[in-house]
Order: C-alpha cells, then sequence, then structure tokens
C-alpha cells in the first residue's frame, strides 16, 4: 500500500533478461547534507541499461542490488539537505545520477545537477545527459573537432548519434552519418551533410577520399571494427564511445576508446545550446515507466531510434515548462 513518504521505482533484484525488471514500492529517499530530493519529469532509456541489467557490464559499474535503473533524470526540486544553497524547492533541473531515475522521486547530489532547458518541456530534458555528454565528450575532447575537418559518424541514428551530428555541425566541420533510411531525414534535419545508408551501400563505396575523424557509435565485432580504419586518413583519429578499435603497429591512425564521465559543467553548456536553438532534442516517442521492460525488449530486438522519453504514472510530457 502506497503512504505518503512511499514511492514506485523500476529496479532489478538480479541479473537477466527483462522479466527480471520490477516496479517495487519502496521508501521515498531522503536528502542528506549536499543533496537534493527530485521528483521525477522524466528519465530516458538508453541502451547500454540492457547490458547493465544482463550483467555484461559488471566490470565497468558495480552494482549494489536491488538497483534502481535509469541514469538520465529531469524533474522539480522538492526537498533540499543541509548545506545546499544553489537549489531552492521549486527550482527544475536535469542531471545524470549513477541510480535512480526510473522512479518517482530520486536523490542527487547537488553540485552533480544543473538547471533544464528553459525553451522545451521539462520532461523532453531527460534526453540530454548520458547521450549529450557522451557526444559532446566525443567531439570536443576526444577528436577534437575543428572548422573544415571532415567526420563520419557512425551510428548516428542513435540517441548518441543524434547530439554528435549537431555538436560536429557546430563546430564547423563536414558531417557524413551512416543510419538506415527511416533516420535519414531526421538527421539531414540535424545537421549531417551526407547520409550513407548502411543497409544498402558500404562505407567503403559511400566515401569519396578518407575522414579526419571517424565516432564510432556501433557495438561491433573485431572484424567489423578493423573495417573502419581504412575510412580515415592517415594522422586521423578513430573514436569509439564502445568497443575497442586497435590499430595494427605500425598505422598512421590513432584509435581511442571512452567511457563517457558524468560533467556539470559539460552539461550545462549542452543547455545552453539547446535553449540558442543549437541543439534540438530528438525524441523519438514517450513511454509509460510501466513499460520499461518491453522497451528493453524492444531495444534487444533493434527496433529503437533515437532517444525514448519514460513518464512516471500521473506526469504529463508535454506539459509547458
Amino acid at each position: 500500500m502506497r503512504t505518503e513518504r512511499s514511492m514506485r521505482a523500476a529496479r532489478i533484484h538480479r541479473y537477466g533478461d527483462a522479466s527480471v525488471i520490477r516496479h517495487d514500492e519502496v521508501p521515498r529517499p531522503v536528502p542528506g547534507d549536499g543533496e537534493v530530493l527530485v521528483e521525477v519529469a522524466a528519465t530516458s532509456f538508453n541502451p547500454s541499461e540492457v547490458g547493465l541489467r544482463a550483467g555484461l557490464l559488471r566490470s565497468l559499474f558495480a552494482l549494489e542490488l536491488p538497483y534502481t535503473l535509469g541514469w538520465d533524470v529531469a524533474g522539480t526540486v522538492v526537498e533540499v539537505g543541509g548545506g545546499v544553497r544553489t537549489w531552492t524547492v521549486g527550482d527544475r533541473m536535469v542531471g545524470r545520477v549513477d541510480t535512480g531515475g526510473a522512479a518517482d522521486y530520486v536523490v542527487a547530489a547537488a553540485g552533480t545537477v544543473v538547471p533544464a532547458p528553459r525553451t522545451v518541456p521539462l520532461a523532453h530534458a531527460a534526453a540530454l545527459p548520458v547521450a549529450g555528454l557522451t557526444a559532446w565528450q566525443a567531439v570536443y575532447e576526444q577528436a577534437r573537432l575543428t572548422s573544415g575537418q571532415r567526420v563520419l559518424v557512425n551510428g548516428a541514428g542513435g540517441g548518441v548519434g543524434g547530439f554528435a551530428v549537431q555538436l560536429a555541425r557546430y563546430t564547423g566541420a563536414t558531417v557524413i552519418a551512416t543510419a538506415s533510411r527511416r533516420s535519414a531525414g531526421t538527421l539531414r534535419r540535424l545537421g549531417a551533410d551526407q547520409i550513407v545508408d548502411y543497409t544498402a551501400t558500404s562505407l567503403v563505396e559511400a566515401l569519396d577520399e578518407p575522414v579526419d575523424a571517424l565516432l564510432n557509435l556501433v557495438p561491433l565485432d573485431p572484424r567489423q571494427a578493423g573495417a573502419l580504419l581504412p575510412l580515415v586518413r592517415p594522422g586521423g583519429i578513430l573514436v569509439s564511445a564502445t568497443v575497442p578499435v586497435p590499430a595494427p603497429a605500425g598505422s598512421a591512425v590513432r584509435t581511442t576508446r571512452f567511457v563517457a564521465r558524468n560533467d556539470p559543467d559539460q552539461l550545462a553548456g549542452l543547455v545552453e545550446l539547446v535553449d540558442a536553438g543549437v541543439v534540438r532534442l530528438d525524441i523519438a516517442g514517450f513511454r509509460p515507466l510501466a513499460e520499461l521492460a518491453e522497451l528493453h525488449r524492444e531495444a534487444e530486438a533493434g527496433r529503437i531510434r533515437g532517444k525514448t522519453i519514460l513518464i512516471p504514472a500521473g506526469v504529463t510530457a508535454d506539459a509547458p515548462h
């Protein structure tokens, strides 16, 4: 029975298939010193959470089970802990949390979340943290793209890919994006100069010359990963946000793999770009949080494009900001 101090949370008690996701009645968390309690307007689905749920990411994430899913969160501050001076009750925020976004309420460290964009409905902002930060770090920190360069975004049809296309375009680079036909129109609107339909043609055939940088956002087997190297010019760089792509000895192409980290300063920069109209939130759809397990199944079947927003019960996704 729900009480005033309880809430619903999407949790896993063990690793396994999508059926291990349970919607539990749990105590509402209490913010400690330096923390805020947020009423969740929305979280968003990240494909890497499928691997997390299945236990494939144990080397990267040591989970304490039961574990509440959800890394992205947009919501409203409803309580502040001791020593917090930067947030007040009623403030709207967005951020990346280590656990707990897929719930009615979540506690977050006050310094790790930032004010939500003013120009989009609050729930929409949940699309931004994980995917946006991954794209930001790929474009600016890893590839260090500059105006006039040519970049290939491999896997541009996903949530990270849409942000990577926009940020790369913002640097002044020429952007080539790989995606299926159903994503082509969206990617052109987001700023891609050329779309390569990977279902119809090979990248080798589609490119007239090697690129300066390649951002790989697709989980590939070793053979597929190695086939990307000839697409990059000597002295260029291949950045992978998924699998390592080692370069053979003597290769003139630099390769690196990275795992995105939480960075509130970068997230605040992304919010500024959203409010300035530079970055658009490409949201594929909205689903009730109760359908999280089904969304995991659809992702495993390859039926998910872009960012899907998950809304807790009783929250309206399109409420004005």
